[in-house]
Formats: C-alpha cells, sequence, structure tokens
C-alpha cells in the first residue's frame, strides 16, 4: 500500500481535533487585585543551581583547554 503524504498526515491529524469553546465569566464581583511577591524567596533555588552549572562549565572548560594542551 503507498505511503500518505506529509500533507495528508497533517490535514488528518488536525482536523480531528476536537474545538473547546468556553464561555466567559459573566461579571466579576471585584476587580482583580495584585499581590506583591518576593522572586529572591519564590526561587532561592535557582540562584543556586545557576551556580552550580557555572561551577560545572567553568571546571569542563578546563579539563578541555588541558587536554587540548597535553594532546596538541
Amino acid at each position: 500500500m503507498a505511503k500518505k503524504s506529509r500533507k495528508a498526515r497533517r490535514r488528518s491529524r488536525t482536523a480531528a481535533q476536537p474545538v473547546r469553546i468556553t464561555q466567559p465569566a459573566a461579571t466579576l464581583a471585584s476587580a482583580p487585585t495584585t499581590k506583591e511577591v518576593d522572586f529572591s524567596e519564590e526561587y532561592h533555588y535557582v540562584i543556586e543551581d545557576l551556580k552550580r552549572i557555572a561551577i560545572t562549565a567553568v571546571a569542563l572548560l578546563a579539563l578541555l583547554i588541558v587536554l587540548a594542551l597535553l594532546l596538541g
């Protein structure tokens, strides 16, 4: 049996997906309130991860330089 073209497969894949239509809320009782977020407290682990990634990158770069000098 012949293989379907990509265009035919793409059409059949997108045509089969159902479309969901939601109705917006009728009314809001009050205006949305904004909340102050301290990102340093919320994402403290990100700084630690970035430091760890930077140390690993510097170590690997140093290893590459040493290997290039020894082997080259």
